[in-house]
């Protein structure tokens, strides 16, 4: 390991009240703990992955702070909270209001984005809404306000004979009965007014308006029939003109009967092409608001759309051989269809054979097919009612498809169709999510959707350098003071390369973490404990030095700031350490040392200072592997990639590297992976802007394991998911009990009725639903969470029931099932990556995204491999611990001892320096990246001075 020169630290306290003492903990697999930690400092907790250190962290110390503030509420506030359990911990002093900054929330909403979360997307709205200059946006002409006469001749410009109403709009678009609004019209002389595009009597009917409901009350002012050079209609348009201005704030509505309706505004009109907008306020610019969103995709910027390359996925096929996948048409090459019958007429009618391949058809053709035909055909039907003509207009099978699709009621139908579908920009807007009158505002010439689209980066060097008037510049002092600080605080956690427009849903974890984050240093807050989980998950080491200023700046603050971590860098900048262990799971527990990482390093129990001190390492490989053969990829043009060729080695392992936001997943995870699934896996999905992929005869398969969970319910489970429960199944019912009995296989499955708990349906828990809260999940009372009834549950095998098994851990499992070799091979799997911990029915809504990934690669792992697949895994080190990064090493290498090829986005030193061959991107994020900055094995890529990779990659090699 290598050392570093490490920063100032805190000189640790001596009074006993500047201490956080937990005393007693046993929260899951913590045996009696008993520790201080020191307030106002940075503490890492660190061990083996599943030794303790959340259950330390988040389960013990988190909780009870949670609790108590909990307890500080009135009475009436904790009735809807419902009550919180306290941690299994004997007492913890000198606790300070806890802040849990961790990995597992990111919110998936499509609305939701970088800007919105951090909220410098409303400073934004609020200063467009101000300062910003509103253009027209037809001719783009800069548009000023409207006077009394301009509206006059416009309205007599209608011609004559032309009947109109002077509308006040006085409520546009808001919640409430509006009471107070119509009897002040009513008071004013009103008699009608229009009432969510109803009229009503305003003097004679009682109007009663839901509350609840967003409202739009127009009052009518006046009902003119236009005359050509009349002076008093003139006069009184003018007084009518001004009445409803007056009475809706500058505002005017006129509707043309049998005509369009037309806006004015004493605000904002272009003279030329006679456009006017509403007033400029801040919601015109919330795409999650009806005033500013596109009204065609609804402010989410991009549409699901059929595409005719996912229904048509395979062209070199003819229709009678099977080409058209798509739901409702994979029937088209049987001759007893109606499908084919009507494909038959259009063959005949356009003259084509249907079995001519796709790709060969004339293009008018393919145009009739995808897009419909012209004039009507004449299909001849032989059914089983009868034999038929029938004159039909076909509409070609994308309209069929959406037709099909809007008109099911079938979620699972719907989900398969949406396979077919893509995302792509919305045609109206472009993508840009906004109304055109919001986007015609401009501020510096640029509008609100080419700002939020720049990177931070750029946009902390475009605000430092924005050219306003000196009234702009006094309006918008006070909300740019407060943007450039937000923007500042993402800059110094290492995310410059995300623009505000990204979508929340596409982050990983550790940048969700590290925006929160980022959040909390801008809320100022000082004398609290911060509990955060891996904040420098995804971060080049580059980055990570930005992070720990951040850190350290959130301490001096006078804040506790304990980090469940595993970074070497981070523990040599921490003030205080406290290694959790020894082992993982039952094996853990207990507090192995505690002081700093000097002090850990003297501790020869602590496998942690082992590590620290250089008495353990991860061997460099003496040799390494020569490639096989290469898959070439030509004309990279993903995202930010620069039009690239890029080569990747065959039958050794790969590494990506480069600096956050250099372009590693838009090559491997869109072109690379997407391509291949396409091509050998036959997977319905388009890869990412590339010109094509040479090599692909050399490789069979692409498997990708990634951090996506392995379910979303409680009733996936690491037993399920690799398929060692089916076995396991298999075992109980073949057991003496159960064939006397005569259960079959299904009675021990948790997923249907017989052997389940009808309570809670099998999932051991019931979830009570909160208003306005998250939801609640309480233990079964009837099976207390053991998921099956009484009668399967007397089924044992070896002494243990069904439910005793799932609870078992890995390690457990492997000791039990030791004379099974089908199962144990399965559970041997689990445990060589270091899931030794990990209890077999564990919810696969309580596993980590590390965790996760593993329990993939395991599966991959038990089954017997062709020795020509291509292994894709995104950063498989989070959440690991040196000791289990050396485990994962020896897995990924025996894969490429198979044959096979494995390459791995990473950032870890560790596993960098043991790869065949690494392609560094960078050489910064976003627009400044995009290109290889070398390419070669670890000792090639530590001479090149461009690589930051390469720069740190050189010490680890010595």
């Amino acid at each position: 390991m290598t050392k570093k020169n490490t920063t100032t630290k805190r000189i640790l306290p001596s009074d006993i009240h500047d201490y956080i003492r937990v005393r007693g903990a046993n929260e899951h697999n913590l045996k009696n703990v008993k520790v201080k930690i020191p307030r106002e400092t940075l503490t890492v907790f660190t061990g083996l992955s599943g030794s303790g250190k959340s259950s330390l962290a988040f389960d013990t110390i988190f909780a009870e702070g949670q609790r108590r503030y909990m307890e500080s509420l009135s009475s009436y506030a904790r009735m809807f909270l419902g009550q919180m359990d306290k941690p299994n911990v004997e007492a913890i002093e000198g606790l300070s209001p806890t802040i849990s900054i961790d990995q597992k929330f990111t919110n998936k909403n499509p609305r939701s984005t970088v800007g919105t979360v951090t909220e410098i997307y409303d400073h934004f709205r609020l200063l467009y809404a101000r300062i910003g200059i509103p253009h027209c946006p037809n001719c783009g002409r800069e548009i000023r306000r409207q006077t009394v006469d301009e509206m006059c001749d416009q309205i007599m410009a209608l011609g004559d004979g032309t009947k109109l109403q002077i509308l006040a709009p006085v409520v546009r678009g808001k919640k409430g009965e509006h009471q107070k609004t119509l009897d002040r019209a009513k008071r004013a002389g009103y008699v009608r007014a229009r009432i969510d595009g109803s009229q009503y009597e305003i003097t004679e009917e009682e109007i009663k308006l839901d509350k609840n409901i967003k409202h739009s009350i127009e009052i009518i002012v006046d009902r003119i029939v236009v005359r050509d050079d009349n002076e008093n209609l003139r006069r009184r348009l003018t007084d009518s003109i001004e009445n409803a201005l007056q009475l809706a704030d500058g505002l005017l509505l006129v509707d043309v009967v049998d005509g369009k309706e037309l806006s004015f505004s004493q605000n904002f009109a272009c003279p030329d092409c006679g456009i006017s907008i509403p007033e400029i306020e801040p919601r015109s610019f919330s795409f999650n608001n009806p005033f500013g969103a596109c009204p065609d995709c609804l402010g989410l910027g991009y549409k699901m759309e059929f595409d005719d390359e996912l229904m048509i996925p395979d062209r070199s096929l003819s229709i009678n051989d099977g080409c058209i996948v798509v739901m409702g048409w994979q029937s088209a090459n049987k001759d007893s269809s109606f499908s084919n019958a009507v494909l038959r007429a259009l063959a005949k009618e356009y003259k084509f054979s249907l079995d001519t391949p796709f790709e060969e058809l004339p293009q008018k053709v393919q145009d009739v097919l995808i897009h419909g035909a012209d004039r009507t055909v004449n299909v001849h039907y032989k059914g089983q009612r009868g034999e038929g003509d029938y004159p039909i207009k076909f509409d070609g099978l994308i309209k069929n498809v959406e037709q099909r699709y809007r008109e099911t009621f079938s979620e699972t139908a719907k989900a398969e169709y949406e396979e077919y579908m893509r995302i792509t920009p919305c045609a109206l807007c472009g993508g840009q999510r906004l109304k055109k009158e919001s986007l015609a505002v401009t501020v510096d010439n640029k509008n609100i959707y080419e700002i939020t689209s720049m990177s931070i980066d750029e946009l902390q060097t475009y605000l430092e350098n924005l050219k306003l008037t000196e009234q702009q510049e006094l309006i918008g002092a006070q909300v740019l003071k407060e943007i450039r600080a937000r923007v500042g605080f993402l800059v110094d956690v290492g995310l410059d390369y995300l623009s505000l427009s990204r979508a929340t849903g596409t982050l990983s974890g550790g940048e969700a973490q590290r925006i929160r984050l980022a959040t909390q240093i801008g809320s100022g807050l000082c004398g609290v404990c911060y509990i955060l989980d891996e904040p420098s998950i995804g971060l080049h080491q580059r980055d990570n030095d930005k992070l720990l200023n951040t850190l350290k700046n959130l301490r001096d603050l006078g804040n506790t700031l304990i980090v469940v971590e595993h970074d070497e860098d981070t523990m040599r900048a921490a003030d205080y350490i406290v290694d959790v262990g020894p082992g993982a799971g039952s094996h853990g527990g207990k507090i192995v040392a505690c002081g700093t990482a000097e002090d850990i390093m003297k501790v020869k129990e602590s496998v942690t200072g082992q590590y620290l001190s250089g008495k353990l390492k991860i061997p460099v490989p003496a040799t390494r592997r020569q490639p096989k053969g290469w898959l070439k990829i030509l004309g990279a043009q993903e995202n930010n990639l620069k039009n690239i060729d890029i080569d990747v080695p065959i039958g050794v392992m790969t590494i990506v590297t480069g600096v956050s936001g250099s372009g590693k997943s838009s090559f491997v995870n869109e072109i690379l992976y997407k391509h291949l699934a396409r091509d050998l896996n036959r997977a319905r999905c388009i890869p990412g802007k590339h010109k094509g992929i040479e090599g692909l005869d050399q490789v069979d398969k692409v498997i990708a394991i990634d951090q996506s969970p392995i379910g979303r319910t409680p009733r996936s489970n690491p037993a399920t998911y690799t398929g060692v429960f089916d076995m396991i199944r298999d075992l109980f019912a073949g057991t003496p009990d159960a064939k006397a009995r005569g259960y079959k296989k299904g009675r021990f499955s948790f997923n249907v009725k017989g052997g389940r708990c009808e309570a809670c349906g099998g999932d051991g828990i019931i979830k009570i639903e909160m208003h306005f809260l998250p939801d609640v999940y309480v233990p079964c009372e009837v099976c207390h969470g053991m998921r099956y009834n009484h009668e399967t549950l007397e089924v044992k095998y070896k002494g243990k029931s069904i439910y005793d098994v799932l609870d078992m851990t890995v390690e457990e499992a492997l000791k039990f099932f030791e004379n099974v070799k089908t199962i144990k091979r399965k559970i041997q799997t689990l445990y060589d990556v270091g899931l030794g911990y990990v209890k077999l029915g564990q919810p696969s809504t309580e596993l980590s995204g590390g965790e996760a990934q593993r329990i993939k690669l395991a599966t991959e792992l038990s089954k017997v491999g062709t020795g020509r697949t291509v292994y894709i895994l995104d950063e498989p080190t989070t959440g690991l611990h040196f000791a289990d990064v050396q485990k994962l090493v020896t897995i990924m290498h025996s894969l490429v001892d198979q044959g096979n090829t494995v390459v791995v986005i990473e950032h870890n030193l560790d596993v960098i320096k043991t790869g065949d061959y690494i392609i560094d991107m960078g050489p910064e994020g976003g627009s400044k990246g995009g290109t290889v900055v070398v390419a070669g094995t670890p000792e090639e890529v530590a001479k090149c001075k461009k690589s930051y990779t390469g720069a740190y990659i050189k010490r680890m090699l010595k």
